[in-house]
Formats: C-alpha cells, sequence, structure tokens
C-alpha cells in the first residue's frame, strides 16, 4: 500500500483575528487589508534530535476579511545527510463574522506531500499525496486573551483530482487559549484532536498538547518558543503516551 501522509496543512491558512492587531500568535490573527505577514517555524524533538524541520507561511491580507497564503514545510536529517522539502500548499481565510469581540472565520487549502523527498520528486505516483483542506475558527478576543476552537476536515489521495475510495478522510479539532501578560510577554496554550474518519480502519486518533511563549519585539514582530507532547489512544481503553517532548522555536513579522 501506498504510504499514508497527511499533510501539515491543517492549521495552516487559519490566521483570523481582529483589524490593526499586531502580530503575536495570537489564534485570532490576521492581517489587515495590504499587510504581508510571514510566519517562520524551526522545530525537533527528544526523540529525533537529528531531525530539523522548517516551517514557513506567507499571506497577504486582500482586504480586512479576505487573505490568501501558500504555506511549505521542510526538514533535514543528520546534518543534511537526508533533506526533504514535505509541504507546498496555496490557501484562502475569509472572516465569516465579526461581531464586537467574537470572531469567525472560514478557510480551505491545497497542497501536495512531498514535493521532493530524498531524490523522489512530486511526480513520482506512488510516492506523493495530495491534501484537500476546509475548516472554520471562532472565538472570543479581547486586548488581554483570546480563547479560540476549530474543526478542520482533510481529504488525502494519491491522485489529485480522485474523488474514490482509495482516499483518506481526517477530522481535526481543538481548543487554543492566548494571555497577554503585558505589552512585550504573551502565553499560549492549545490541546488538537486528529483522526481517520474512514470506517475500513480502526484509529481512535491522537492528541497534541501544546504550551508556548512569545515575546513582542514590536507590534510587527514577534518571537515565540513552545514545548509540544503527543498521546495516542489505542482504541481499547487505554493511552499510550509518545516518549519525549516536541519543541521548537517561531518567529512572526508583519510589513
Amino acid at each position: 500500500m501506498k504510504k499514508l501522509v497527511l499533510t501539515s496543512l491543517l492549521a495552516v491558512f487559519a490566521v483570523s483575528g481582529a483589524n490593526a492587531a499586531a502580530i503575536n500568535d495570537n489564534p485570532l490573527y490576521r492581517p489587515d487589508a495590504g499587510k504581508f505577514y510571514s510566519m517562520t517555524e524551526l522545530s525537533s524533538d527528544t526523540n529525533s534530535t537529528t531531525l530539523v524541520g522548517l516551517d514557513e507561511e506567507f499571506g497577504y491580507g486582500i482586504t480586512d476579511r479576505l487573505a490568501v497564503g501558500i504555506a511549505m514545510s521542510m526538514a533535514e536529517n543528520n546534518w543534511f545527510d537526508q533533506s526533504q522539502w514535505g509541504t507546498l500548499g496555496i490557501g484562502v481565510n475569509y472572516r465569516l463574522l465579526n461581531m464586537g469581540n467574537w470572531k469567525a472565520d472560514i478557510y480551505g487549502s491545497y497542497g501536495v506531500n512531498p514535493v521532493w523527498d530524498y531524490g523522489a520528486s512530486f511526480m513520482d505516483e506512488d510516492l506523493t499525496w495530495y491534501n484537500w483542506n476546509i475548516g472554520v475558527r471562532a472565538g472570543y478576543m479581547t486586548e488581554a486573551w483570546t480563547v479560540a476552537g476549530h474543526i478542520d476536515f482533510d481529504y488525502s489521495n494519491s491522485e489529485s483530482f480522485n474523488w474514490g475510495d482509495d482516499g483518506w478522510h481526517f477530522i481535526s479539532a481543538g481548543l487554543d487559549a492566548f494571555f497577554a501578560l503585558n505589552d512585550s510577554w504573551s502565553v499560549l496554550v492549545g490541546a488538537e484532536y486528529t483522526g481517520i474518519i474512514d470506517d475500513r480502519v480502526e484509529n481512535a486518533g491522537s492528541w497534541e498538547g501544546k504550551l508556548g511563549a512569545n515575546y513582542n519585539i514590536d507590534e510587527n514582530k514577534f518571537l515565540g518558543a513552545y514545548i509540544t507532547k503527543f498521546m495516542n489512544h489505542t482504541g481499547a481503553g487505554q493511552w499510550t503516551i509518545a516518549d519525549g517532548f516536541g519543541f521548537g522555536a517561531k518567529f512572526g513579522i508583519q510589513f
């Protein structure tokens, strides 16, 4: 069976938030009309410290309600002994609700994974998977704190426009909370569930928890650091906690 890959575009292009907002990793951030933004992230984990991932998201606010973007992920292992250009995708985000502190956005994306994988390219039909995504994010945002939830549906297949039985369907749902400690420092906590919803495979899904801290250099730039932890449900009423933690750093800028 071909290798099954769920791209990392589940959360990409989910930017949303208030107008004239600082970029600070708030889950309800979105760019103003005419503003560009960039999110760059380096990550690894304690089980594979020689593996380093690089994620980049670059977007533009067409209007205060409509934003578009591109995203990609790369990875290297053992000092570039192995390297990979993983995902490449395009996406769109639209502000559906902007009622005071209440916000809601709908977003979608299309991506390919991998673009280039240790010598093979996206032209290799036995390697490449294509992913369609649609999701909704909604929450309550103040100057001091934000709480937001999201739900995503993904369809992945080894052919770009094949909607047949060979594809895989995923659901992802999560909740994030953001707290501004002062003008410079903020913390972010979150949890997300991801699972396969096809009945031809037994899958009880997995959870990811996240804890992060951000420092705003100014309202247009921030630096962040975070740790993550995964838990996989066996489907037999027991939890299997994966060894080790994930960790990473993030830099965001808008201009």
